[in-house]
C-alpha cells in the first residue's frame, strides 16, 4: 500500500509508536510482540499489526518486533533523517516557548530563521539566531529557501502572511493562528494547533464522565 493511501488516522499514530519504541530503547528492551506493545500503548494487538502492515512487514511470527529496527523504520516513514528547513514567525510568548521546549532537529525540522514585525526586537538572539523583521521574508527565503513555516501570529495577521509565504515557496505551516490556510490553500501541508479547542475537548470528557458517574 502507498503512502498516499495510508488513512489519517493510521498516520497520527506513528509518531506515538515512534515516542514509545524510543522508550523501550532506553530502557534495555530489545524486542516485543504486538500482544505486549498494545498493553503498552493501550491498542489492540490487531490495530498494530494493521497500522504496520501499512508500510511493509517488520514483525517475525514467534519473535515480534525488533524494537530499534522498527523505531529507525518508523522514523525512515515520517521524515526525521531529512530536517527541514524551517523558520518561525512570531516572536512573542508563544512563538520563545515553543523554541524553548520543542526539539526540532528530533522531530524532522531544522529552525533556520525567526521573523517578527516588531521593528524593535530586529537583531536580538532567540535560539541562536538574530530575529529578523518580516519585512525581510523575501530576501532571506529567496537565499535559504525553507520549506515549512511556524506560525505564532494573530489571525488578522496571518492571511497576507500566508499569502507571502507560498508564494515564496513554503510547503508546510505548523498553524498556531486561527486562520483556516487549508480553504485557501489546498496544496500545502497544514497541522493546526487549537490550544481552546484541545481544552473545550477536555471539558466534553471530563462532563462526559460526571454524566456517567450520575446514572
Amino acid at each position: 500500500m502507498s503512502e498516499k493511501q495510508v488513512s489519517t488516522s493510521v498516520i497520527r499514530r506513528l509518531p506515538r509508536y515512534y515516542r514509545f519504541l524510543g522508550m523501550l530503547a532506553e530502557n534495555g528492551v530489545q524486542r516485543i510482540s504486538s500482544g505486549e506493545l498494545s498493553s503498552k500503548m493501550g491498542l489492540t494487538a490487531s490495530q498494530i499489526r494493521q497500522d504496520l502492515n501499512c508500510f511493509g512487514g517488520f514483525g517475525q511470527q514467534g519473535y515480534g518486533y525488533n524494537v530499534i529496527a522498527l523505531r529507525e523504520e518508523i522514523g525512515k516513514i515520517l521524515g526525521l533523517s531529512l530536517p527541514k528547513k524551517t523558520i518561525l514567525i512570531g516572536a512573542g510568548n508563544l512563538g520563545r516557548a515553543i523554541l524553548s521546549h520543542m526539539e526540532f532537529e528530533e522531530k524532522g525540522f531544522s529552525i533556520v530563521g525567526i521573523f517578527d514585525r516588531d521593528q524593535s526586537l530586529a537583531g536580538e538572539q532567540l535560539a541562536g539566531l538574530s530575529i529578523l523583521h518580516t519585512d525581510a521574508l523575501e530576501e532571506f527565503c529567496q537565499a535559504k529557501k525553507p520549506l515549512v513555516a511556524i506560525l505564532c501570529v494573530p489571525k488578522m495577521a496571518s492571511q497576507d502572511l500566508v499569502c507571502r509565504l507560498v508564494a515564496l515557496g513554503i510547503q508546510g505551516f505548523w498553524n498556531f493562528s486561527h486562520y483556516d490556510i487549508s480553504v485557501h490553500y489546498p496544496n500545502v501541508a497544514v497541522e493546526n494547533v487549537h490550544l481552546g479547542d484541545s481544552l473545550m475537548t477536555l471539558c466534553y470528557e471530563i462532563q462526559a464522565l460526571e454524566n456517567q458517574r450520575q446514572k
